[in-house]
């Protein structure tokens, strides 16, 4: 079932990324970790379902969304960016295989991080976030989504790893086998993956070849 919604709020995150908050359907319900199809309640653009995930808690009175706006493409981004508070999205039901199942790596590239923000916080509400590491990869410092929350979370357990910029700060290359010896300490624990499909092809491979159960990666 579908359901129009009126923008609530809309705010700058980083750089390219806003948070747009939406009214909530009653009855409406999903997982920390899934995702729904938007579309926006304009001339030419109602068919145009892109999917974009939760990054509220279930619990709260409104939906959440984190977006990566692209501006160099006349997408649906580069459309959501001219939105003001009062215009309205269409969402279907909520989807999605990324949930929760037990303490282990979150393995995250840009934009990839928006399913485990509401994991993440629905740990930090239940005290639960002990044991879980986030290694999360970006091009430079400023494409870094939600850096003090996650970093406020994890503590020395978020690790970035810049791809364009050097810092003294923060590991720089990509998330690789080189990089997973150095920051994880059980290969038999959870692996969360979400990230760019070539990205995610890859650790799944590289993480089969280091010993990790495939049964045992959420991707």
């Amino acid at each position: 079932m579908e359901h129009t919604v009126k923008i609530v709020s809309i705010e700058q995150i980083t750089h390219d990324v806003k948070r747009f908050r939406v009214e909530k359907p009653d009855g409406y319900s999903f997982t920390p970790g899934q995702a729904t199809a938007v579309s926006i309640v304009k001339e030419n653009w109602k068919e145009e379902k892109r999917p974009f995930t939760f990054t509220s808690l279930n619990e709260d009175d409104y939906l959440e969304f984190t977006i990566k706006i692209y501006k160099d493409h006349e997408g649906v981004t580069a459309e959501l960016d001219k939105l003001v508070v009062g215009d309205q999205l269409k969402i279907g039901p909520a989807w999605g295989a990324i949930s929760y199942q037990g303490e282990g790596y979150f393995l995250a590239g840009g934009a990839g991080i928006t399913p485990f923000i509401a994991i993440f916080r629905d740990l930090a509400k239940k005290n639960k976030l002990k044991g879980n590491k986030l290694i999360f990869g970006n091009k430079e410092e400023k494409d870094i989504i939600l850096k003090d929350e996650l970093e406020e979370y994890l503590g020395d357990n978020c690790i970035h790893v810049l791809s364009d910029e050097k810092t003294d700060s923060y590991y720089h290359g990509f998330i690789d086998e080189k990089l997973l010896k150095k920051e994880v300490d059980d290969f038999s624990k959870e692996f969360y993956i979400c990230g760019p499909e070539p990205m995610m092809d890859k650790l799944q491979e590289t993480l089969k070849k280091l010993g990790t159960d495939t049964s045992k990666v959420v991707f």
